[in-house]
């Protein structure tokens, strides 16, 4: 097969470090890439939101299958513009891809379908959001409806924040057309997890859950990023509470799409509170997570490509994926200034001295320039290793990020700490 992976992130590093893999891969190409997916695939440099470029490349090049790693081609249209260009991609359609683009339409959703989530109510006037807002004594968050790379959610601990939040995307404008509709809901308070499925129309298969960390900094402290780090399987997950997931989140919000008209084909992300009252739904993604993809993938002993494949053909329910029972963790290692001014042009060293031994580098914010391997964006790496155990899996990794370099380069060192202190004290 000749497969096209949409994105240039680690997410997307990921996926086509598993695809290749695959002795049904014929020929890969990633659109744009990085300096680590040119190592193995071919880089395309087009932009992913130019859907008619996109096609274009796709037709001329006879690609079999386009796997899109990002959400903003996903909500452009891109699979519908390769559906009708007789083409076949992995990822949901535009109107699909409106659970993650519009929160608003998430929201309604869940609430006429009674699928467990936050109480909210959702404003496109700033007046009557701080009216609303003063009548509430108790946390709110405030998210900007569309799509704003992961940091269109502000946490407030009182009223008072949550109408400065407002504020600022309803009358400042902060997130543009993202926050031009804003959801404002009750926060929720327990642990997080997230739990991913791959769907096609009414069949689902649940993979391994993973553990995200969102803050910045260590201890939870600092600001909300796209991710920080992840490690697979959770350790926060009894398979009793998974089965909860699967049967009162998963399949209602599938079943609910397909009752309002819409077939959902792809990645079914599910970002989650474990609260007292049970696990309820903070956000949808319509994709692969990241890092999260960074440590469920590697995690898949059987062919990716052919799940993917499966899953975008109407065969999923043939497909039984085999895992590797080894636990991963990934260790993101992010810009100076990330996530509010990232600085890039940085030389990054030490890339050379980390090969095999189950421990793999996924490229995000990278570039080759004068022969060298510099940052380019604000998340610039993802160290991720595999260990038969939570706690060796952590410190193989971090064993890793200790051999690479660049000038300001930030990460958290308690991925999966709090887990391991947990095991060894049993």
């Amino acid at each position: 097969m000749k497969v096209l992976v949409i994105g240039s992130g680690g997410r997307e590093h990921a996926l086509c470090h598993a695809i290749a893999r695959s002795g049904r891969c014929e020929r890969l190409y990633c659109l744009p890439g990085n300096a680590g997916t040119a190592r193995i695939a071919t880089n395309v440099p087009l932009r992913p939101t130019d859907i008619a470029a996109v096609v274009d490349f796709a037709r001329g090049e006879q690609i079999d299958l386009t796997v899109v790693g990002p959400e903003d081609p996903l909500a452009a249209g891109l699979v519908d513009a390769l559906h009708e260009a007789g083409l076949r991609a992995f990822g949901p359609t535009a109107e699909a891809a409106r659970l993650e683009a519009d929160k608003a339409f998430a929201k309604t959703l869940m609430k006429q379908y009674a699928i467990p989530t936050a109480e909210a109510r959702v404003f496109t006037d700033f007046r009557a959001a701080k009216q609303y807002i003063a009548t509430r004594d108790v946390p709110l968050v405030v998210k900007a409806s569309g799509l704003a790379r992961g940091k269109g959610a502000i946490v407030c601990d009182d009223p008072a924040d949550a109408i400065l939040a407002a504020e600022k995307m309803l009358v400042g404008g902060c997130f543009g057309e993202a926050g031009r509709t804003i959801v404002v809901e009750e926060r929720l308070f327990g642990r997080e997890v997230s739990v991913l499925a791959i769907v096609e129309d009414h069949t689902l298969y649940v993979l391994d859950p993973a553990q995200d960390y969102k803050r910045l900094k260590d201890g939870d402290e600092g600001p909300n990023t796209g991710g920080m780090g992840a490690y697979c399987p959770s350790q926060v997950l009894s398979p009793a509470t998974l089965r909860q997931i699967e049967e009162q989140i998963l399949v209602p919000t599938i079943d609910a799409l397909l009752h309002e008209g819409i077939r959902y084909r792809g990645v079914l992300y599910a970002g989650l509170m474990l609260t007292p009252g049970g696990p309820k739904v903070l956000e949808f993604n319509c994709r692969f997570g990241d890092p999260e993809a960074q440590v469920i993938l590697p995690r898949i002993r059987s062919d990716v490509l052919e799940l993917l494949d499966a899953a975008s053909s109407g065969r999923l329910e043939q497909i039984e994926p085999q895992w590797d029972p080894r636990h991963a963790v990934c260790v993101v290692l992010a810009s100076e200034g990330y996530p509010d001014q990232p600085v890039t042009g940085r030389e990054i060293r030490g890339l050379e001295a980390i090969e095999g031994n189950d421990v793999f580098v996924y490229h995000a914010g990278t570039k080759v320039e004068n022969g060298r391997v510099v940052t380019s964006g604000g998340r610039v790496l993802g160290v991720t290793a595999l260990g038969e155990t939570l706690e060796a899996a952590r410190e193989k990794a971090y064993a890793a990020v200790g051999r690479i370099h660049f000038d300001g380069m930030q990460y958290r060192r308690d991925i999966g700490l709090t887990e391991c202190k947990v095991q060894n004290a049993k």
